[in-house]
């Protein structure tokens, strides 16, 4: 795989909700030495996607993709949620990282969504998160050309920052998750 992809479901909750776990989870994957990228996804919420150096196997992303979903959400159970049934979800943000697998897809950036105004899935650069006005369908066909004259892609140097998931998991599993949200453990 190419990416480790993360995609951020708000399960009934505000979008607020979802920039708070995408910055979350960009604190995550960073204390791991990997680059984290943001994007709506033109329907409802954010991928948070990590380019990969393409050395490890699919099993191995989604297994690092999973352990970190599920700490997320056993941290802060009220808040997150690997639940797969919308049933069980409640008022949680969902961490989806079922996308990391052999076949599986996810939404690809400046893909058009078969949804009303034409939403668009865009790549953003973190600091538009901060912007209270950004929603996940926020940017259409109508208004994408005026954006990327603007801003340009904020994705576009995404394949010169990939980094190794086998260094990731090691860093991970020596207690790097600690590392990454400011605690005392990990090497």
């Amino acid at each position: 795989p190419d990416r480790l992809t993360f995609d951020l479901d708000p399960s009934g909750v505000g979008f607020d909700a979802v920039r708070r776990a995408a910055r979350e989870l960009r604190e995550v994957l960073a204390g791991l030495g990997l680059e984290p990228f943001v994007m709506t996804t033109g329907s409802r919420g954010l991928h948070v996607v990590a380019p990969l150096d393409r050395t490890a196997p699919y099993d191995a992303s989604r297994a690092l993709a999973r352990e970190i979903a599920e700490a997320l959400a056993a941290e802060e159970p009220e808040r997150y949620t690997v639940a797969m049934r919308k049933a069980t979800r409640g008022e949680r943000v969902f961490i989806d990282y079922v996308r990391n697998a052999y076949g599986q897809t996810a939404v690809a950036p400046y893909a058009v969504r078969a949804r009303p105004g034409a939403p668009v899935a865009t790549p953003l650069a973190w600091e538009e998160l901060e912007d209270e006005a950004l929603g996940p369908q926020s940017y259409t066909i109508d208004n994408l050309a005026e954006r990327l004259e603007a801003r340009g892609d904020p994705w576009r140097e995404i394949d010169a920052r990939a980094a190794s998931l086998e260094a990731a998991a090691e860093r991970w599993r020596a207690g790097g998750r600690a590392r990454a949200r400011g605690g005392e453990h990990g090497a």
